[in-house]
């Protein structure tokens, strides 16, 4: 199978090309962008549902801030894997211009390896919270659903954000030794 590039960025001259294992975990971040974005635009409309019922009837949606909070950091953090594998994160290379590609190449594969090795730990530590607060029962205080479901629906992303991180970082630096 050819490799392919895909994207505006991942066009541009000497970015390294995706391979077969890299395009199934491009589809399946675009899939948790995908249910991510489908996330926030149930979030606009029951925040609309809840405007108007509250401006014309004074019945909004009971909990709908807290509906919010919760289901956006969820739907957020699904968006992440998605941005990784895309290499959309903000890139400063004023200070790189002069450099070889091989050594740009190396310092990109750093960074998507601190990236993946962060998301990593941050996957991890949302877990144990997840667990722990299912062990203290906490809930939320409107509509008493507990906390420790939603901090678990976050996990997921934050895995799959390290994965990205890991494999862009194997990448770019098999792309520095082939550029040398």
């Amino acid at each position: 199978m050819q490799d392919v590039a895909l994207g505006d960025a991942l066009d541009a001259p000497n970015e390294p090309h995706m391979g077969p294992w890299g395009l199934r975990l491009l589809a399946l971040t675009k899939g948790f962008a995908i249910a991510g974005g489908a996330g926030f635009i149930a979030l606009v409309l029951m925040s609309l549902v809840s405007i108007i019922g509250r401006k014309l009837a004074s019945a909004p949606i009971t909990g709908d801030i807290e509906m919010m909070q919760m289901a956006g950091a969820v739907a957020a953090a699904a968006m992440l894997p998605f941005c990784e594998m895309e290499r959309h994160h903000l890139r400063v290379d004023f200070f790189t211009t002069r450099l070889p590609q091989s050594a740009k190449h190396r310092l990109d594969a750093i960074s998507h390896l601190l990236l993946g090795l962060v998301a990593l730990l941050v996957a991890w530590r949302t877990g144990v919270g997840a667990l722990s607060l299912r062990e203290a029962g906490e809930a939320s205080m409107m509509l008493l659903w507990p906390v420790w479901t939603v901090v678990a629906g976050l996990v997921p992303s934050f895995a799959l954000l390290s994965l990205a991180g890991f494999y862009n970082a194997a990448l770019y630096w098999r792309a520095a030794g082939s550029a040398e």
